[in-house]
């Protein structure tokens, strides 16, 4: 972005012509001690690139979920009673040929489950599987209740009757479908992960968790065909997101070769190429050094933001390549040409560096601490560049130059419109009445096609398994398997059951259970539900000679407190009879079946008001998938209204017209609603992953009419017609502006090959963003000016 003409400062070819005292303050700050400046630059390099080295790979269960929810603050509330509802593994050992319970295999699934037993960070004292004794069964006989572990003490693997009596407890006990699979040729291990490793106090490291969980899968079945073991849980997701980050760093280096070439392409010039995209990874360094000094780490979310500070740093390093390119090639001494363009574009870019961030800063908004990270980092990057591309890169030309057969090919203008490029008289066309009136029709009908598909966009994961990992990822098809031979989902929603101590088994309070039991039963998507008092219903069946007839809740309370007293499985309920966790569980965490859950909550606590028990949502990976949906569906809203409001004064701060706003604005909205609709058509929702989207396209793209309208309206209020002044943005800035949406575009477009799904999402609708918005300032932008800006109304004002 500039202002004013390009020939505003005068040819000087030797130093000794020109006024070091001229300019700005900060300019002659800079400039006037460039050596320091260099020196003090080479300084923050080392030490930040230091820190840079010891920055961590990371991620963390709670970071994902959004705190400020009342479910997320209900769970954190009651956590120590609620075990197994947070961060657990499922690992399930499967068999091809036969069943599980053979000698070979129920000794392997034992030593499996002994394995993991002594996993540093597992707790131990929720650990469930077969071969833990809170797997117990109970049976009704005519001396009453009859039970016990599962597997006994004196279980013999070798014995046929004591493997027939295993089996004969499993069904007794109820755990097909559940802990065995239903075709009985698999089991599974339970297995809750405590916040920090009780050894070392530190963190759990899921990366090393996950390489510790390949092992074992190798251990126990790799080399065995027969054999297959299974692995789901947040732990072994996030460890199978770090492992592809690793692709994603190679991913970078395609991002910078390919940016390097578009710019050299450009200029055509070596020297100042190298210069411009070294000076953006130092800018990248810096990024990622003080982040590891403020003790922050990248997580899968926030290693995407370093390729976003590079693809905007070399942006903005191109369009201050640009300014020197053109002052040397009219003859100016390459020191004066660094000040020159210093002088024009620090304050503009500046400015487009702040629209820019207000898209990371809105994401501030978002109360989930992995987005907030992302901001964090993003803005960090942001102000990095304001110092490194704006002041750092004009002094490293000052020193270096640039060829001046590069420089006298880039200030070379043509004669006229007729001399021009097919593809910028293509542009130009624009500015005239009946093409600029077909460009706003177009973009009107599209806009409505747009907004009409992107109703049907969707808060939340349309897509069974974990879709932050591709369909065919290990990790989705051990999701799979355990969906297919297993009747109890992984999706678990938990509604948090409250009462006063000692009151859990009120006959009141278990009625109003029951109720709610009913009422999630009739959902779509719901398979089942279990708690305290579908056990107290099976207790009474049981004290009646099993008769099911009597699977009721009996009135008399003594009854219901010797129920009560039959479980031994502190699953049901707490010590203190004060919290119980009523499962339901789900066929997918899918938008509309967790909306489902929800409002069917909502709505039995409005039609059934009490004060002596609390229904409270939400535990378990499907009611923090809920709270998330929840907090990202409102956020989706207010991010959209921030972020426009903030462009919106920053475009009227910058250009003082509000037709100037109009022009600059709509193309951004009209790319928001189309991107909306490509997510509708590429089945992506809404979630945590795509929210900050929109957000950073619309911060982003703002960029292109700050560089385009600002030199259009400053010509225009020179008098010039918006032909004319369109003609001579696209001589100065033209190029750059379409350097910079492919540079841009090139920078994201690699994360499309990326093994993590949200990352390739993520990478198709930035392209889609930065090449749409590129084309809406050089098309829509120029036909909206046609009828909106009058230069010679502007000419007579100014």
């Amino acid at each position: 972005m500039a202002h004013g003409k390009q020939s505003d400062l005068p040819v000087i070819a030797n130093l000794a012509d020109f006024d070091f005292q001229s300019g700005s303050l900060l300019e002659r700050l800079v400039f006037n001690n460039r050596g320091a400046v260099l020196l003090l630059c080479t300084m923050i390099t080392l030490v930040l690139g230091f820190q840079a080295s010891q920055i961590q790979l990371q991620a963390g269960f709670e970071k994902t979920l959004p705190k400020a929810h009342e479910f997320v603050r209900n769970y954190m509330d009651n956590k120590g009673e609620l075990k197994g509802l947070g961060n657990n593994l499922r690992i399930v050992l499967s068999v091809e040929e036969g069943t599980l319970f053979t000698p070979e295999n129920l000794r392997l699934f034992e030593a499996l489950s002994d394995e993991i037993f002594f996993i540093p960070g597992v707790d131990r004292n929720g650990m469930k599987s077969l071969f833990t004794p809170n797997t117990r069964w109970r049976m009704v006989t005519e001396e009453g209740f009859e039970g016990g572990p599962v597997i006994p003490g004196d279980f013999d693997a070798d014995s046929p009757a004591s493997i027939g009596q295993v089996r004969i407890n499993m069904l007794r006990a109820g755990i097909v479908g559940d802990l065995v699979g239903n075709d009985l040729k698999s089991a599974t291990i339970i297995a809750p992960l405590l916040d920090k490793n009780p050894e070392t106090g530190e963190r759990i490291d899921y990366s090393e968790l996950s390489d510790r969980l390949e092992e074992i899968r190798q251990q126990f079945a790799g080399d065995d065909p027969d054999k297959t073991i299974h692995i789901t849980g947040f732990a072994k997701l996030v460890g199978d997101l770090l492992d592809g980050l690793l692709a994603v760093i190679g991913f970078f280096a395609i991002a910078v070769m390919i940016a390097t070439l578009l710019l050299f392409l450009y200029t055509r010039c070596i020297r100042s190429t190298v210069m411009v995209i070294f000076i953006t990874l130092i800018a990248v360094t810096w990024q990622l050094g003080i982040l590891s000094t403020l003790g922050f780490e990248l997580d899968p979310f926030s290693i995407l933001v370093p390729f976003l500070v590079f693809a905007i740093g070399v942006s903005h390093g191109a369009q201050k390549l640009n300014g020197v390119l053109q002052d040397i090639g009219r003859g100016t001494h390459r020191y004066i040409a660094a000040r020159y363009t210093f002088r024009r574009l620090f304050l503009a870019g500046l400015t487009a560096l702040l629209s820019d961030g207000v898209g990371f800063a809105v994401l501030m908004l978002i109360l989930i601490p992995v987005i907030q990270d992302l901001a964090i980092t993003a803005s960090i990057g942001v102000v990095v560049l304001i110092f490194t591309n704006l002041i750092l890169i004009p002094v490293a030309l000052s020193y270096t130059g640039v060829g001046r057969r590069c420089a006298e090919r880039a200030s070379r203008p043509p004669k006229g419109p007729e001399d021009m490029h097919a593809l910028w008289r293509f542009l130009l066309s624009f500015t005239r009445k009946g093409p600029a009136a077909a460009a706003i029709l177009i973009s009107v009908l599209l806009a409505i096609g747009g907004f009409y598909v992107s109703k049907d966009l969707q808060i939340g994961d349309l897509d069974p398994g974990a879709p932050e990992l591709h369909p065919d990822s290990r990790y989705n098809r051990d999701v799979a398997y355990t969906i297919e031979n297993y009747s109890v989902s992984n999706d678990v929603f938990a509604v948090i059951v409250k009462t006063a101590p000692d009151e859990c088994v009120l006959f009141e309070g278990l009625s109003l259970a029951n109720e709610l039991e009913w009422r999630l039963l009739q959902l779509d998507g719901v398979e089942d539900v279990r708690g305290l008092n579908v056990a107290t219903r099976d207790i009474m069946m049981g004290i009646n000679e099993g008769f099911p007839k009597w699977t009721a809740l009996f009135r008399n309370q003594d009854t219901i407190n010797f129920a009560v007293t039959e479980l031994t499985n502190l699953d049901y309920v707490d010590p203190a009879c004060s919290v119980w966790p009523m499962l339901v569980y789900l066929s997918d965490h899918k938008a509309a079946t967790l909306t489902g859950v929800v409002d069917a909550l909502t709505v039995f606590k409005e039609e059934w008001p009490t004060t002596e028990i609390d229904f409270l949502g939400a535990a378990g990976s499907a009611g923090f998938e809920a709270a998330t949906n929840i907090v990202v569906s409102r956020a989706w809203w207010e991010m959209l209204i921030y972020v426009y409001s903030a462009v919106i004064l920053l475009c009227l701060l910058t250009f003082r017209s509000i037709p100037g706003v109009v022009c600059a604005v709509l193309p951004l909205m009209l790319t928001s609603i189309l991107c909306e609709a490509l997510m509708v058509w590429l089945g992506i929702g809404v979630k945590v992953a795509t929210l900050p989207v929109i957000a950073l396209g619309v911060g982003i793209g703002v960029d292109y009419a700050l560089y385009v309208l600002t030199v259009i309206l400053a010509k225009t209020k020179e008098g010039k017609d918006l032909t004319t002044a369109y003609y001579e943005t696209l001589n100065f800035t033209g190029r750059v502006v379409a350097l910079i949406g492919v540079t841009l575009a090139a920078g994201v477009i690699t994360w499309s090959l990326s093994p993590i799904k949200f990352q390739a999402d993520m990478g198709i609708l930035l392209t889609f963003m930065f090449l749409w918005n590129m084309f809406g300032a050089l098309i829509l932008m120029p036909a909206l000016a046609v009828f909106l800006i009058k230069p010679a109304k502007v000419a007579e004002e100014a």
